[in-house]
């Protein structure tokens, strides 16, 4: 089996190499804005899962709209309030440990619209 070569700056042409069009121009990519959202418009989902984890209990905070770096700090605020490990993942915030109603909380502070999911 051949390997195939890959070419070098033409990524930004969408894999485009020769045309024979003396007009042609090729299409800008369009690039999504993911500005802020104000925390009063976002209705974030918080609930608690053992699925899929060993039996671990973990707290996700869903719903979640804007740029990653936001859910990260948000993510990093929620983790050192709880005084717990965690992660961002897939677009949802995973905390270690059965922590709901004080994240809860700590949303509501931050000015978001919290609903708890689940039992």
């Amino acid at each position: 089996m051949s390997k195939k070569k890959k070419l070098k700056g033409f990524e930004s042409l969408g894999g485009m190499v020769f045309s024979t069009d003396p007009d042609y121009k090729p299409e800008e990519e369009y690039v999504e804005d993911e500005s802020s959202i104000d925390p009063s418009k976002q209705k974030l989902y918080v609930s608690y899962d053992k699925k899929h984890r060993k039996g671990k209990v973990v707290t996700l905070v869903e719903g979640f709209e804007g740029a990653l770096d936001e859910l990260e700090t948000l993510g990093k605020h929620l983790k050192s309030k709880c005084g717990t490990g965690g992660s961002v993942k897939e677009g949802e915030i995973i905390i270690q440990g059965n922590f709901v109603q004080k994240v809860i909380e700590l949303l509501e502070k931050e000015g978001y619209k919290v609903k708890k999911k689940g039992g």
